[in-house]
This record gives C-alpha cells, structure tokens and sequence, in this order.
C-alpha cells in the first residue's frame, strides 16, 4: 500500500496517508482561490482512517456556496493548511495536494465551477474529467 506524507512549509504539521486518494479534485470558487492564493485549489480526499495527523494545529472555519462547514487545520507557525474537513463528509480528510510535494501526484478527476468560475486560460487537460457548475 502507498503512503504519502504532506506538511506544511517548516515541517511542525503533517498527514500521513495510506492507500489512494477517494477523490481528487481542482476547485474554481472563489473562496478556494483566495484560501490558496492561486487560480484554483488542488486536493485530495482520503478516509480519515488512513491518515495519521502528527504536530500542533490552529483552525479556522469558513461556511461554503452550498452552506457546508470547511474547518481548515494550519501550521500556526508558517500558516500552511495541511489538512481540512467538510462537515458534509463525515470520516473524510482532505488534503492539498501541493503539501505532498510529488510531482507524481494523480491528477484530478472533478473540475469544481469549471465552467462558471474558471479563469478563461486555465487549462486542464485530464480525460476523463468530470466537470461540476
């Protein structure tokens, strides 16, 4: 089985994951844009059995488009998020892909406010891709 290790910037926080994501997915909301201060978030979802949180966490919780509760866990120290849950899917962890640091990473396969929220020049080109809003 396959494990993945993610953490912040210092390192103080990471999740150890086992097995393969459930799901990966790219979002275009805008408040996942400005959470990752990038044209879209990049994450995986993984049972909460098969990940391992080890060092200090703050939180900070934000209400979603749909009205779900994201409760985002960061490094207090470099601020980094290493993990977040969504009320919506209880036993669910999910993790920004980018604290994998794994250019082998698998690439998404759902497209959030694809059409509705992408910038015009962002491109993804993954087959099949499931395209949402």
């Amino acid at each position: 089985m396959i494990t993945r290790r993610a953490e912040c910037s210092c390192g103080q926080l990471s999740a150890i994951c086992s097995g393969e994501p459930i799901r990966i997915a790219v979002c275009h909301c805008l408040a996942c844009k400005r959470h990752s201060g990038s044209a879209f978030s990049f994450n995986a979802r993984f049972a909460e059995e098969n990940v391992s949180i080890q060092g200090r966490a703050a939180e900070y919780t934000r209400i979603g488009d749909q009205g779900s509760r994201l409760t985002y866990s960061f490094c207090p120290d470099c601020g980094t998020t290493v993990h977040y849950r969504l009320d919506t899917r209880p036993g669910m962890v999910i993790i920004p892909a980018g604290a994998f640091a794994d250019l082998s990473f698998p690439p998404p396969i759902v497209s959030v406010y694809h059409e509705s929220r992408r910038y015009p020049w962002v491109e993804i080109r993954v087959e099949p891709l499931e395209v949402q809003g």
